[in-house]
């Protein structure tokens, strides 16, 4: 999802246009262009990040994405008053940093382990603002990065946190407003103090753009530009990190394939008929997944044509980069259409691949039990299933109760959006305030349902 969350209504409309031709809707959310902070955030973890400005506008995609000042996946609604919490919960106890042995998750199997090799599921949130804040205000974190934030998670029963990042941020090119080394710097300490109170770090790549053009919002697949550039970097840097996973793309969704890129196999051309037949679903998978090459027109009025890089591409790169960290696969169609998941799974020599999933209420592919159980327990019976993001438009958590009872007797975690102040109400946002407040209903309902795994 993405920055401050609208009422259901708006995100509907949100979804609509973001699909872009897609046929689908939008899930994940963020916030709009905001003003310049008072300060630039800083990369020592300890201190906190570019301070949130008082007044800003949000945006949503399936994760709903911030939308872009120009051609934007997803339309950016104002977001509702702010509703008061009625009753604070009480504070979690206090929580210090952790001594014990390493912390460590690889797969074995269908599952993911330990460093000492017992079985763990991830419970978590995803902690927002690294992918808009170094192109909108000059920033890095939205809210505080220090240790005090992460111990109010820890409090929680966290244990773990997703990182949307900006490709552009992190290489440090096209105009981003932070340089590379300075947000390379704050995602790094960030991660070494999440790791410190027992908490695994997923790293997401969320915004991404081809050629010049600055990654503003979330396109619908990862370009040839600059991806792999920025996995190869992001793996060179975490390869030693065996607590930190690597989720390739937010969510991948359809978009119409024209081309083939010189040398493109001749999977290139199959995919690229199938398109031009009407089969964009058919195409997708191919291009996105397993196969390379692919040459798409999506938003070709600001990007010109350009190539799509697949997950093959990405994760070739991560793993010529000698990283063997675990690597997070999305699903298609905004990461909640499972279907074709299987048959296109990319080859990994290391065998360290998980499932990436996304459910809110207001998806159009997999959001009923039934489904549930008939596309996601054929793959959860092969690899790990990590629901990267959870969340609903009402303000409530009766669906997310509903998903997260089905994913704790099938062993599958899951990470809600999102740990950001941007105001209660019916939008998915976990907190009203740093401290760790929970928003009424949504919010307070996570809570609670992470406090009984703990009881």
């Amino acid at each position: 999802m993405h920055t401050r969350f609208p009422s259901a209504l708006a995100l509907l409309l949100l979804a609509c246009v973001a699909a872009l031709g897609s046929g689908s809707a939008a899930p994940t959310i963020h916030p709009a262009s905001r003003p310049a902070p008072s300060s630039v955030s800083s990369p020592t973890p300890d201190e906190v990040a570019a301070s949130v400005p008082t007044s800003a506008t949000p945006q949503a995609s399936p994760t709903p994405t911030p939308a872009s000042p120009t051609a934007a996946p997803t339309a950016t609604p104002r977001p509702r008053a702010t509703a008061t919490p009625t009753a604070a919960p009480s504070p979690p106890a206090t929580v210090t940093p952790v001594e014990s042995a390493p912390l460590a998750i690889h797969v074995s199997g269908n599952h993911l382990v330990n460093a000492s090799g017992n079985t763990i599921t991830l419970h978590g949130v995803n902690r927002s603002g690294a992918e808009y804040m170094c192109v909108q205000n000059g920033g890095i974190f939205d809210g505080p990065s220090d240790s005090a934030s992460v111990a109010t998670m820890a409090g929680w029963g966290i244990n773990a946190v997703r990182i949307p990042l900006n490709e552009d941020c992190w290489l440090g090119i096209n105009g981003a407003l932070v340089s590379a080394s300075a947000y390379q710097s704050a995602i790094e300490s960030y991660v070494t103090l999440l790791h410190s109170y027992g908490i695994y770090a997923i790293l997401d790549l969320q915004w991404a753009a081809p050629g010049t053009s600055l990654a503003t919002y979330q396109e619908n697949l990862p370009d040839h530009d600059h991806s792999p550039a920025f996995w190869s970097s992001v793996a060179t840097v975490f390869k030693g990190d065996s607590a930190t996973l690597f989720d390739l793309f937010n969510e991948p969704n359809n978009i119409g394939m024209i081309g083939c890129a010189a040398g493109a196999p001749a999977g290139c051309q199959t995919a690229v008929a199938e398109s031009s037949a009407g089969n964009v679903a058919a195409a997708n998978w191919w291009c996105a997944y397993v196969g390379t090459g692919c040459i798409t027109n999506q938003n070709s009025a600001k990007f010109s044509d350009w190539q799509v890089a697949s997950m093959q591409d990405d994760l070739n790169a991560v793993r010529a980069a000698g990283a063997t960290n675990v690597v997070m696969v999305g699903a298609e169609q905004f990461a909640n259409d499972p279907s074709q998941w299987l048959a296109n799974v990319p080859s990994d020599p290391d065998n360290q691949l998980a499932m990436s999933f996304h459910v809110y209420d207001f998806n159009a592919v997999c959001v009923t039990a039934s489904c549930w159980n008939s596309e996601l327990l054929p793959i959860a019976a092969q690899h790990p299933i990590i629901t990267g993001e959870i969340g609903e438009s009402d303000g409530t958590a009766s669906f997310i109760d509903t998903y997260m009872s089905w994913a704790d007797s099938h062993g599958v975690g899951y990470l809600a959006w999102a740990w950001d102040a941007w105001g209660c109400g019916d939008v998915a946002v976990l907190i009203s305030d740093y401290s760790g407040t929970a928003c009424p209903g949504y919010g307070a309902g996570y809570q609670a349902h992470l406090a009984t795994l703990r009881s």
